[in-house]
């Protein structure tokens, strides 16, 4: 991972006020729970055995401290403890020195345990009632490992800071590319799939993720923080497109990359009745000409063939091809460019 130049510092009167905030035997629990998962006050109230008013006065007192956030999914709100920031070195170091045993933290963390399995129910059923469709779409194009290969290669192998990814679906590529990143964020309009989003994290133990409810057209996420944002066919799916990456290319930080992998140019007309596909696929012309209006500089485009085996299902129709399209933020690239020449160095 990146080393750290330097840990964020405190003023001591915000020091003191962070540990007044947490230094509450409840407070604690909480923090130690948020720091796993988002969770909603019903699941806390679940997992501590406390009333709506005294968790909701917990939150609250932490949230005006910095040591938790708040965000809105539709008509339920989410908790979790701040990920970045000496509030969240502090936080972190606390629970660090929390004996793990202790009798009520396990208890705490069973519990949570429950949850986690009800989320797991739910994504389980809400997979059950569409898997017919996704077989369908995936049959069509190359296998999904052959695409996720072609992803991580494109990538490299070089660690990054953070990463975001857009119409995250079922948290697949947060989940692919987890050993790359420090922190991770994914962004759906769906609050379906983000359920079962946060159950697959859950599971592969990604407490450093978060999923959130929003638009593509106007991100929950601060500007300029990313160093790694994906497109994983999403963009077929919208009317405007453009306005998207526009969107993903303001959430990178300075030379930071966008990985979007979506159709070739096709003609299969069913996908737009009956799997609302806006798009039948972009070619290599129009998605350079975007990338390029959104401020970014393409850097590689690779097509993945469809798989040749026929199936019965979809005999006589034709098949998807899938490409990758990786783009840059320039501003780092500019930034050492000027430099050199200040300093006299030949490029």
């Amino acid at each position: 991972m990146l080393d750290r130049i330097s840990s964020p510092s405190l003023r001591l009167d915000d020091a003191v006020n962070l540990l007044r905030a947490a230094g509450e035997n409840t407070r604690i629990r909480l923090l130690a729970l948020l720091s796993a998962c988002d969770l909603t006050v019903s699941d806390l109230i679940d997992i501590l055995g406390q009333s709506q008013p005294r968790i909701s006065r917990h939150l609250r007192l932490m949230g005006e401290a910095g040591l938790v956030e708040r965000y809105q999914e539709g008509a339920w709100a989410f908790f979790r403890a701040v990920d970045q920031g000496a509030a969240s070195e502090l936080a972190a170091a606390l629970i660090a020195h929390i004996d793990r045993e202790d009798e009520q933290l396990q208890r705490d963390r069973e519990r949570l345990n429950a949850v986690r399995q009800r989320r797991a129910d739910r994504a389980t059923n809400y997979f059950a009632k569409n898997a017919a469709a996704w077989d369908e779409l995936r049959s069509l194009h190359a296998d999904d490992a052959r695409v996720e290969a072609a992803m991580l290669s494109i990538a490299g192998t070089r660690p990054f800071d953070a990463m975001l990814d857009l119409g995250t679906g079922t948290g697949r590529l947060l989940e692919l590319f987890a050993p790359l990143y420090q922190r991770g964020a994914g962004v759906d309009a769906s609050r379906d799939m983000l359920q079962v989003a946060r159950a697959n994290l859950d599971a592969a133990g990604l407490s450093r993720v978060q999923v959130r409810q929003g638009d593509l057209y106007m991100l929950p996420t601060p500007a300029g923080q990313y160093d790694f944002v994906t497109l994983h066919q999403v963009l077929h799916y919208l009317d405007d497109p453009l306005a998207a990456i526009r969107e993903a290319a303001r959430a990178l930080s300075p030379g930071g990359r966008l990985l979007i992998a979506d159709f070739a140019p096709h003609a299969l007309e069913f996908l737009r009745d009956e799997h609302q596909h806006v798009r039948l696929g972009f070619s290599h012309e129009q998605m350079a000409e975007w990338i390029a209006q959104a401020g970014l500089e393409l850097i590689e485009v690779r097509d993945i063939a469809p798989d040749v085996a026929a199936d019965s299902a979809n005999a006589g129709r034709d098949k998807l091809t899938v490409t990758l399209w990786l783009a840059q933020d320039p501003r780092l690239l500019i930034a050492k460019s000027q430099t050199g020449n200040q300093t006299g160095d030949v490029a």
